[in-house]
């Protein structure tokens, strides 16, 4: 049983700046199209780095200001020298955290969160095999997974769990879906395959939780 890919989640149509874009490009990319970041690309076409709204407040941040506190004196130099920043070059936080277009969506979730707790990072840069940008994925997209139909989710469980992984018929074990939630009744072989169909309905894609009531015929933690 595979799970979605980032090619099926990831938003495919991205806007870019080029390093030597000046400071307004990627402030008016982020307003225009409604987005946190935008992907800065070298000469050749490749990512160098990622300027997120973030990167790009550091120089209001960093402005003269009686009346407002100053910024902490622990921040790092980096982020001061940023807010000096005329380009995107200048700008940019390289190099971008990237993810492969054939990564599951469960490696995406993870590497966002990794990153986030990190590195404060919340959008990844999908990447085809020969290093060129194809999309960006964030929690947003990965959220889509949940927006699969309760008939599309029934139908993988009984066809990927029931028939192939566990090899039961699929007339023994009955498979209801309802916003999300699984519930697993009827009867199948051997008692250990009751955790196991339990594991794999939950590991599929839009699942959010699963219910059982399964009998069993035989009791295999019994047998020698």
């Amino acid at each position: 049983m595979a799970h979605r890919t980032v090619r099926e989640a990831m938003t495919a149509r991205v806007a870019t700046a080029t390093e030597d874009a000046s400071f307004k490009i990627p402030a008016e990319i982020l307003a225009e199209h409604h987005i946190s970041a935008v992907p800065v690309l070298d000469a050749r076409g490749r990512v160098a780095g990622v300027v997120s709204e973030i990167d790009l407040l550091r120089k209001e941040e960093y402005q003269e200001d009686a009346g407002a506190p100053a910024p902490p004196r622990w921040r790092h130099r980096a982020d001061r020298s940023r807010a000096a920043g005329l380009t995107a070059r200048d700008l940019m936080t390289s190099p971008a955290v990237t993810i492969s277009q054939d990564a599951s969506v469960v490696e995406a979730a993870r590497a966002l969160d990794r990153h986030r707790v990190r590195h404060r990072v919340r959008r990844l840069v999908v990447l085809a095999d020969d290093g060129g940008l194809v999309g960006i994925i964030t929690p947003i997209d990965l959220l889509k997974v949940y927006l699969r139909s309760d008939q599309e989710i029934r139908d993988e469980i009984v066809h990927d769990v029931i028939i192939h992984y566990l090899g039961t018929d699929p007339l023994r074990v009955k498979v209801a879906v309802a916003d999300g939630i699984v519930t697993l009744g009827g009867e199948v072989e051997k008692k250990s395959m009751m955790a196991i169909a339990v594991r794999m309905a939950r590991a599929v894609d839009g699942a959010v939780d699963v219910e059982a009531q399964l009998s069993y015929q035989i009791d295999d933690d019994r047998v020698p």
